[in-house]
């Protein structure tokens, strides 16, 4: 646990691999999130309403991050000096962690969405 709060571990430019179980975690991760986005695809996708929006925005975070992901998992795998530092995954969680934050705000903006469609069936209901 030291290790993850020093500054050595996350801007060493020539990182070790990492150990056996966080790579199988960070391919689990990475598969979930592929797994979610052809989901998605194939299952989601069709539907509309007023979440549409939402899903098309997960689709596009999980497809987005996932192929970063992979691209991240390469170099690691390839010990590539520069780009396998620890960094790159630590910036990685905080840009998933912002782009989550906008899509929660989208999600909170569905009820306000819902009453305006409601009040406008209402409305045109009287209308020839």
């Amino acid at each position: 646990m030291a290790n993850l709060l020093s500054l050595k571990f996350w801007f060493n430019l020539r990182p070790d691999a990492l150990l056996p179980v966080y790579q199988k975690t960070f391919i689990i991760f990475v598969l979930v999130l592929i797994i979610f986005f052809l989901f998605h695809r194939f299952f989601i996708a069709k539907r509309g309403g007023l979440y549409a929006f939402f899903w098309r925005q997960l689709s596009s975070f999980s497809l987005a991050n996932a192929f970063i992901g992979l691209i991240l998992l390469f170099f690691n795998y390839e010990f590539i000096p520069f780009l396998s530092a620890r960094f790159w995954l630590l910036l990685w969680a905080v840009f998933m962690l912002v782009w989550l934050i906008f899509i929660a705000k989208s999600l909170l903006k569905i009820p306000e969405k819902k009453k305006k469609f409601e009040e406008e069936k209402e409305y045109k209901k009287y209308i020839p």
